[in-house]
């Protein structure tokens, strides 16, 4: 009992140190990404996006990367582009780049695995679109896309404020609506996060390194060599297990901290990283835009490039003498809560929260603000919010536990 005592305070301990860590990137990046979203106009974004070519695919890299934000909102975005005349390979890219190329997740990344990891997202970001490119010219599946545009139906013509960037700045009402998106970007993903940090903690605590030694082949802390065979291997894996596990993005990379300092390849790491648009509910949401046949092409598509993309930045890393060492990732042995930069980091960036809420709503409260979603399972949504409830109820007695039981 007492050693189930002891690692359930250590279980807890760690997630609530992980979310410290992290706190003010996460504030960060979601108010910087809800005010690119508001302050730079989109409504002329399809019509630049209908060619195939490079220029178009180039242009919906950019508009993903200035539109950056979660999975479900990358996928309404997608879909009301795709419906007004985009592509369907630039509209691929814009989902692309929205999704991995993403301030947020960059500065999440680099607390917890390093700089390399936010070459290899940055990078790869790019690999995905230019093999997701290459797939499209080379199958030409043109019966899939017609079939899928009549699936979605004609597009209904929206109004959308045409002010100049400086008027914008000034305005009051631009401001709440930064605040308004900005809760919107944490009431998306709290769930995610709360799930995936909790997860992280249980499984530093729990979970032997023999399962993922048996998980990933070839793995383990005192493994710094791996055949193609046991590369390919981690990088199939990697998405299976994200698939499993429901988890956004931002959610999965403490995880993906955890599978590094257990041995998992830096190929395999990254495949499992890359894996926010393969998992079940995203599959599920581009089979009712699109159709199944087209959201399985689309699930081809990706697998196959984040499995190009993971083996390719980890032959390249290594061929540069960059590759990273999972020794060096020690996240579950650091003082979490100690007075130092994160701590001052944490209380400026809380501040700034404060300061959007109460634009959003008190000094905004009139303002409407509203950005389409993906339609969600709702039975799936009130899953994750009891697994979200349940795990404050296990975060909170494991950090009493921490706290008061353990000596």
């Amino acid at each position: 009992m007492d050693d189930f005592l002891e690692s359930w305070g250590e279980a807890a301990y760690t997630s609530v140190g992980f979310f410290w860590m992290a706190l003010w990137a996460f504030i960060l990046g979601y108010a910087v990404s809800g005010m690119i979203q508001i302050f730079v106009t989109q409504s002329r974004m399809q019509k630049t996006m209908g060619g195939k070519g490079l220029k178009s695919i180039s242009l919906g890299t950019f508009f993903g990367f200035i539109s950056s934000s979660c999975s479900f909102s990358a996928l309404a975005t997608t879909k009301s582009l795709f419906q007004k005349g985009a592509s369907f390979v630039s509209s691929i890219a814009f989902m692309l780049a929205s999704t991995n190329l993403v301030v947020e997740l960059g500065i999440v990344i680099s607390i917890f695995l390093g700089w390399q990891f936010v070459v290899g997202e940055y990078v790869g970001g790019l690999m995905l679109i230019l093999f997701s490119w290459l797939l499209i010219k080379i199958i030409q599946p043109k019966k899939l896309i017609e079939t899928a545009r009549k699936n979605l139906g004609e597009s209904k013509s929206e109004e959308e404020s045409e002010k100049r960037f400086y008027d914008k700045i000034k305005s009051n009402e631009s401001w709440a609506k930064v605040g308004k998106q900005y809760a919107m970007e944490w009431k998306m993903v709290w769930k995610d996060v709360t799930i995936g940090f909790t997860i992280a903690g249980i499984i530093s605590a729990f979970v032997p390194n023999s399962f993922f030694e048996t998980l990933f082949i070839n793995s383990g802390p005192e493994v710094t060599e791996f055949s193609f065979l046991t590369l390919l291997e981690h990088v199939i894996i990697g998405p299976v297990a994200a698939f499993l596990t429901f988890i956004g993005s931002m959610g999965n990379i403490p995880l993906a901290a955890l599978l590094f300092t257990k041995g998992v390849s830096f190929a395999g790491v990254m495949a499992f990283i890359f894996s926010d648009l393969v998992v079940f509910p995203v599959l599920r949401i581009k089979a009712k835009y699109y159709g199944w046949k087209m959201s399985l092409f689309i699930l081809f598509l990706l697998f196959s490039s984040l499995i190009g993309t993971a083996l390719g930045l980890h032959y390249g890393l290594d061929f540069l003498g960059f590759l990273p060492d999972g020794s060096g990732v020690n996240i579950t042995e650091k003082a979490h809560f100690k007075i130092d930069y994160t701590f001052w980091l944490n209380i400026a960036f809380l501040v700034i929260s404060g300061i959007l809420i109460y634009f959003g709503f008190f000094k905004g409260k009139d303002v409407y603000h509203h950005k389409e979603m993906a339609p969600k399972s709702p039975l799936l949504e009130r899953t994750l919010k009891w697994l979200a409830i349940i795990c404050y109820g296990w975060l909170s007695g494991g950090v009493l536990t921490h706290l008061f039981y353990l000596p």
